[in-house]
């Protein structure tokens, strides 16, 4: 998976002013915490956030805290409900040698046989959670749905992939090949003559 180096700066813990301030700077305010590491109150850049925030790819950031480097991923992000600018990120701390779980992108690959018999590809989930060590983790998932049928799905439970384990639930719909209006209707004129 794709690594990402962004610089942050210590901020002080405190008051709604401070974080104000540093909004009206162009930073962002965050947080990071995890496992063996101490809650870590900083700030980013708000372009440099939004050019990993604003994508559909996921990423293991690496973290650069006035001089102090740590690998993470996101955790939570916090938006304006009307300029959609972000208003904190909480970053969760990794380690390399330990197994990580992240949202992955998939990637539907092939053309469906349902899609060629009339059919059109309804895709539900864009993103899979794996888990997995940092090294191993796709930067995303391929699925072929070459063989894809009218009327059949892909579950994520019916799903496997080399040094990953899916964390999605098995019941999660993946997509389906759908009968579309037109070849419903074409049917059923067929089956009048």
């Amino acid at each position: 998976m794709k690594q990402i180096e962004l610089k942050g700066e210590l901020r002080p813990t405190g008051s709604k002013a401070d974080v104000k301030s540093i909004r009206r700077a162009g930073r962002v305010p965050c947080v990071l915490y995890g496992e063996g590491v101490e809650n870590t109150p900083f700030s980013v850049d708000a372009q440099d956030l939004k050019a990993i925030t604003h994508t559909p790819n996921s990423y293991i950031i690496n973290l650069n805290i006035d001089g102090k480097n740590q690998l993470a991923i996101f955790h939570a992000v916090q938006y304006h409900p009307v300029t959609d600018e972000a208003l904190h990120v909480d970053f969760l701390a990794i380690s390399a040698d330990k197994p990580v779980t992240i949202d992955v992108p998939i990637v539907l690959t092939g053309s469906s046989e349902g899609v060629k018999m009339g059919g059109k590809l309804m895709v539900h989930s864009r993103k899979l959670r794996v888990r997995g060590l940092i090294d191993e983790l796709p930067d995303e998932l391929k699925i072929d749905v070459t063989h894809l049928q009218l009327g059949k799905q892909i579950y994520a439970g019916k799903l496997s992939f080399d040094k990953v384990q899916i964390v999605s639930p098995k019941n999660t719909l993946i997509c389906a090949v759908r009968l579309t209006r037109s070849a419903i209707a074409a049917a059923a004129a067929k089956e009048e003559e």
